[in-house]
């Protein structure tokens, strides 16, 4: 597989982005790491991954940051916009990874059948 364009963003730490870099290490893509905790998110980015796959499937509710915010900020995110800005203050709020090839998101979460199919 020769995907050289295709670009993981994620945490390093986070046990899905090593199980889908493992992956596709295995796979023999080419694929460049863009990590949140070093890099940020970037906006521009996330304003296009909003508009291709919605803010809801990228705020990941399942996750520990999630659930330890306040229940009032929880409660704020209610359209892309509050979406967006709790993203860029809290990267790990996220649903990791999103993998993008030429601007256009391929996935949000990763389980080895979607990415198969996505990136095969």
């Amino acid at each position: 597989m020769t995907a050289s364009d295709l670009i993981l963003y994620g945490i390093p730490n986070c046990d899905t982005v090593k199980k889908a870099r493992a992956w596709l290490a295995g796979q023999g893509a080419d694929v460049t790491f863009h990590d949140y905790k070093k890099q940020g998110v970037p906006a521009e980015r996330l304003d296009d991954w909003i508009r291709q796959v919605g803010w809801e499937k990228l705020v990941n509710r399942q996750g520990t940051t999630w659930r330890k915010l306040d229940d009032a900020v929880k409660a704020g995110v209610v359209d892309a916009a509050s979406a967006k800005a709790l993203m860029l203050e809290q990267a790990s709020v996220i649903k990791r990874p999103v993998i993008e090839r030429g601007g256009k998101v391929l996935l949000v979460g990763f389980n080895e059948a979607d990415a198969a199919k996505a990136l095969g």
